[in-house]
């Protein structure tokens, strides 16, 4: 697609700030829908633009970006603390892997099939409603100012401060791609949690390892707690898993990857104006307990469009109100140690069918499903935890403690 910035844009029917997994989906939502005047606010290369990043999801049926997708896995593994191992096929479901630079180069693509869309490398540094709709003030690398109109605005720029929460933990980690010497992954098992790794005083750790040959991976360490790790406390981490849990040596390491994601029961504001709105992690798509976003910037992705093909809510909230709920209660749980992360995560997949628990994951369950999952947690636990938040305050993080970079996100 062509970067250079026009003299006269013009209106666009919606100008998308941000060019990562959140703006440029909501652009080939938009796009695909028939609103074809859309203009992609992207950062020019530089310190803002993260480096690759990869991301996962489950779903059912034709996959969307099926030239982006790097791996697949049909069966799904969990190992407790114990050893003890639990193996599904949660079909029809099936776990996905997606590298952003090949997502972005489809998108792309795809939009550049629209004469009236566009991508504009530039620097937002100012968002606002203006009579008939709202405007983006930009800056382009070469300095010169800019100024965007559409009927609406999408952002999608991480938030410079979290909203207020009652519990704010972070998920965070780092993962190696490595190469072994010899076969020794499965390709069509992935480990979404392995608790054999070292535990945190606070919180929960687990590896996590997604076979991409049966001598290549991503294998990362992950922790659940209220702040980050240095990258030297990840590669111990990391080293001990890889060498003494999985014994996986001698391999080589070919590339890294770390990020943040917060796992918090704020309340994330979905619309700042009369035309302006938040998508991504910035308008709550994070799911708290999971940490998982990129299927919820699909589904999100799509209902904003038909919302404005249609009429309705442009906006729609990417989480219903009981997930949120049960979310809290469990990071509330986590958080204060009322309950063992690793043991209440093994349980939970040792007694629940795993279709069904992504779907609960997902959003996508019955109350009276939700029951059920209910009854195996620590029921007593979860109901004074759930008793008390009503009564506890909602407080601000300072930014200087957390650094989160949402498309960092492997979710």
């Amino acid at each position: 697609m062509n970067h250079r910035v026009p003299k006269d844009i013009g209106q666009a029917d919606a100008v998308v700030v941000g060019g990562g997994a959140a703006g440029l989906s909501l652009a080939h939502w938009l796009t695909k829908t028939g609103i074809t005047a859309v203009t992609v606010v992207e950062a020019p290369e530089g310190p803002l633009r993260p480096a690759e990043r990869t991301w996962c999801y489950w779903d059912a049926g034709p996959v969307e970006f099926e030239e982006a997708v790097v791996a697949s896995w049909r069966r799904l593994r969990i190992t407790g603390a114990d050893g003890a191992v639990i193996t599904s096929e949660p079909a029809p479901l099936r776990y996905h892997m997606l590298r952003s630079a090949p997502f972005e180069e489809l998108v792309c693509s795809r939009l550049a099939q629209y004469p009236a869309t566009r991508i504009v490398r530039a620097t937002a540094h100012a968002v606002r409603n203006v009579a008939d709709g709202a405007e983006v003030r930009c800056r382009t690398a070469d300095g010169l100012g800019l100024t965007l109109r559409g009927r609406y605005v999408f952002d999608s720029r991480p938030l410079r401060q979290m909203p207020p929460a009652r519990t704010l933990l972070l998920q965070h980690f780092r993962g190696w791609f490595v190469r072994t010497a010899s076969a020794r992954f499965d390709p069509e098992v992935a480990d979404l949690m392995d608790f054999r790794v070292l535990q945190p005083p606070h919180g929960l750790a687990f590896g996590y390892v997604l076979p991409l040959a049966p001598d290549r991976a991503l294998v990362e360490y992950t922790e659940f707690s209220r702040a980050p790790l240095s990258t030297a406390a990840y590669e111990t981490a990391l080293r001990h898993y890889v060498t003494d849990v999985l014994r996986l040596a001698p391999l080589t390491v070919e590339s890294a990857e770390q990020g943040v994601i917060p796992m918090t029961d704020a309340r994330f504001a979905r619309r700042t104006g009369q035309s302006v709105f938040r998508v991504g992690t910035a308008g709550g798509a994070t799911r708290p307990a999971t940490g998982y976003t990129f299927a919820t910037i699909q589904r999100q992705s799509r209902e904003i469009a038909a919302a404005l093909r249609d009429g309705g809510e442009i906006v729609p909230r990417p989480h219903g109100r009981r997930a949120l709920a049960m979310d809290a209660v469990l990071l509330r749980a986590l958080d204060t140690g009322r309950i063992d992360g690793p043991r209440f995560f093994t349980d939970l997949f040792r007694r629940t069918p795993m279709e069904r628990l992504l779907r609960f994951l997902d959003g996508r369950t019955t109350p009276w499903e939700e029951f059920g999952i209910g009854l195996r947690t620590p029921v007593c636990t979860m109901l004074r935890t759930a008793a008390e938040l009503p009564f506890l305050p909602r407080r601000y993080t300072r930014a200087a403690d957390i650094t989160t970079r949402p498309e960092e996100s492997r979710r």
